[in-house]
């Protein structure tokens, strides 16, 4: 077991390099250095216990990133392209488009993320999203601790889904949930406070309480309201403004004191990008 263990340690170094160097080019041997593991079989633990490939990871880290940039920031195709490691803009936006469904630049224009735009001479968006109240229960979880930027929460699912993996403790039917604690529009980045957990069977119980360095985590129970978005999750920023910004306060009903989480439906490593379901859960007073 502890052989085991040690494998998903050395594989989250190699996680947390990636998310820290993905402007960089990928180079097999120097993962391999960083996992302080062959260069012959390492990759094939990755996948193993993963469930992707290292280099489907850095394609999907990088485009993650990309649909981010698309939808919030003004920066030119041509700048997201190098930054997403194309030093060609038709090799960005064949690859691009493969996976989101359009080009680029129409996608700034007509992705998810459009739905949830201001409209002309409003502050506020459209008022059309469905909301649903709904009672959750507490439930129980094993969680892996997150700083920093809510777009890089995945390098800590990685390590929770690969120490749960290595235990044998991976349940066929789970819930993968991330708790938000902070305001990213008044904490900077690298302090923004999140958790990423999953709720299982009773393996994921037994190896929060027995250690592995996967804490117990609780997730209040209550009312809460719920909005499904569908698309990217780097694209989810219009959906929180206006949950908070128009149906919050014009609902009469008051946020509670717990985190906002977000519940995510399928697997981002098998289903394409605009098809993630994700539910946004507000916490609401009694």
């Amino acid at each position: 077991m502890n052989g085991r263990i040690d494998y998903t340690e050395r594989l989250a170094r190699v996680t947390a390099y990636i998310h820290d160097h993905l402007d960089d080019p990928l180079d097999l041997n120097r993962l391999a250095d960083v996992a302080c593991l062959s260069a012959y079989h390492w990759h094939r633990v990755y996948h193993a216990l993963h469930g992707e490939t290292i280099a489907a990871t850095v394609k999907r880290l990088r485009l993650h990133r990309a649909a981010g940039d698309i939808a919030h920031t003004s920066l030119t195709m041509q700048e997201v392209a190098r930054r997403s490691g194309y030093d060609n803009l038709q090799s960005f936006t064949r690859i691009f488009k493969s996976v989101y469904g359009l080009p680029p630049a129409q996608y700034r224009e007509r992705g998810s993320h459009a739905a949830f735009r201001p409209a002309a001479g409003s502050a506020s968006g459209p008022v059309d999203h469905e909301v649903t109240i709904v009672m959750r229960p507490e439930l129980q979880a094993a969680g892996v601790e997150h700083r920093g930027s809510y777009m890089e929460i995945g390098r800590a699912f990685a390590t929770l889904y690969g120490r749960l993996a290595a235990r044998g403790a991976m349940p066929q039917a789970m819930r993968s949930i991330g708790l938000y604690y902070d305001d990213p529009a008044v904490v900077e980045a690298a302090a923004l406070r999140s958790c990423a957990c999953v709720v299982g069977d009773a393996a994921v119980g037994d190896a929060a309480a027995g250690g592995a360095g996967l804490p117990a985590v609780r997730i209040a129970g209550g009312p809460y309201a719920v909005l499904r978005y569908r698309g990217p999750y780097a694209t989810m920023h219009g959906a929180y403004r206006w949950l908070y910004g128009d149906w919050l306060v014009r609902s009469g009903r008051e946020a509670a004191d717990a985190p906002v989480l977000e519940e995510y439906l399928n697997d981002p490593r098998s289903t394409p990008p605009p098809e993630l379901l994700t539910d946004i859960c507000l916490p609401l007073q009694q």
